[in-house]
């Protein structure tokens, strides 16, 4: 109990990403074929366009393992007072923003890639905290 008041703001953080990323993951993995649409009207023309199947499975199962992983994270940081998980769940949730920022980009959705930044930012945060 005496890292859990130090350790607050990386709690949160890791409730954020466990909310964005399981919620996304799930979301995919239960409409996928909604998913699988837009996504295929989002990347056409692109050199994406015939591989959204491939992508979006990539990205469920990356967020999927975030999210789980961030869960990890809480009890390891609480039981044992130990950051690694948590950074890994960072370190994961940093590469796959960074994924799907880079699709943004080529789609040329330049909103849709600056919403990202605000999410990418937060974990960011979170692995200086555990990190500094």
């Amino acid at each position: 109990m005496d890292n859990f008041i130090p350790n607050i703001p990386v709690y949160l953080i890791l409730i954020f990403t466990i909310i964005t990323f399981l919620q996304s993951g799930l979301d995919k993995l239960f409409n996928w074929s909604g998913n699988y649409e837009w996504l295929t009207g989002h990347f056409k023309g692109t050199f994406m366009g015939g591989m959204v199947s491939l992508l979006l499975g990539i990205i469920l199962v990356l967020e999927i393992i975030v999210g789980f992983a961030a869960l990890a994270g809480i009890f390891t940081l609480y039981a044992n007072n130990d950051p690694s998980l948590a950074l890994w769940a960072f370190s994961l949730a940093a590469i796959t923003l960074l994924m799907l920022l880079f699709g943004q980009r080529v789609a040329n959705d330049y909103a849709g890639a600056f919403t990202i930044v605000g999410y990418f930012m937060v974990i960011i945060f979170g692995i200086f905290l555990i990190t500094a």
